[in-house]
């Protein structure tokens, strides 16, 4: 019996001939290179993607709906609330979001975003809207359609 070395991919426990093959692996480092791409455009602003996302949101919500909670904006943006929490914070600390008492409910606040918060959305948004276009333009129309429909699979 020939010494086979635990390394070897038969010895694997893979169904995919190598990692390139299993989609997983290719939505992790595909999604790793955009995301590189984007902290690039944001940092210079000093702002994160987490926190260029919760903005983001919050601006477009406040253009269609009075009274965000930040249980809404998280539920929005698909993050979990903790992490919103601890985002949002630091939105605030920079003066960008505020968070004033809710009108009908006394456990909640509502969030708003401040003028220099306006600014920065102002300034961001076209910054990541380059970097999408750059990155997914080989996909053409296509790449809305798969995100979509890979969107709803998942919830």
């Amino acid at each position: 019996m020939a010494d086979r070395s635990p390394t070897m991919s038969e010895d694997f426990p893979t169904e995919f001939d190598t990692p390139q093959d299993n989609p997983g692996f290719l939505l992790w480092t595909i999604t790793s290179r955009w995301q590189r791409q984007v902290r690039q455009v944001l940092d210079p602003l000093n702002l994160t993607h987490a926190q260029f996302v919760l903005l983001a949101s919050l601006g477009w919500l406040c253009t269609r709906e009075a009274h965000i909670t930040q249980i809404r904006l998280a539920d929005h943006a698909q993050m979990d609330p903790m992490t919103t929490s601890q985002v949002l914070r630091t939105l605030e600390q920079k003066g960008w979001v505020t968070r004033l008492p809710h009108p009908r409910d006394t456990r909640a606040k509502v969030l708003q975003v401040t003028p220099e918060g306006h600014t920065m959305i102002e300034q961001s948004i076209p910054l990541v809207e380059a970097v999408d276009r750059a990155f997914f333009a080989e996909l053409g129309p296509e790449a809305v359609a798969l995100f979509k429909k890979l969107d709803q699979r998942s919830s």
